[in-house]
């Protein structure tokens, strides 16, 4: 959330991280996914299929826990 003060923008975090899965965004309503996108100052235009992907972009973690050089488990 952006507040003003003395002409200086300033961004504050929301305390929670969105915690959806990719099927919740797909079946998330519009007015949803515009509260959410705005709430993290994020660009609420587009249609609702261009939302969806863009919020999908911003707060899933990419599936790459399998491809991490760090993980414990080791390949044959």
């Amino acid at each position: 959330m952006e507040s003003k003060n003395k002409g200086v923008n300033f961004f504050q975090m929301p305390l929670h991280y969105p915690r959806y899965t990719k099927k919740d965004y797909q079946d998330m309503p519009e007015w949803k996914v515009d509260r959410l996108l705005s709430e993290y100052g994020l660009p609420v235009t587009g249609n609702l299929a261009y939302k969806r992907e863009f919020a999908m972009g911003a707060f899933l973690w990419p599936d790459a826990v399998r491809a991490s050089p760090y993980s414990t488990k080791r390949s044959p």
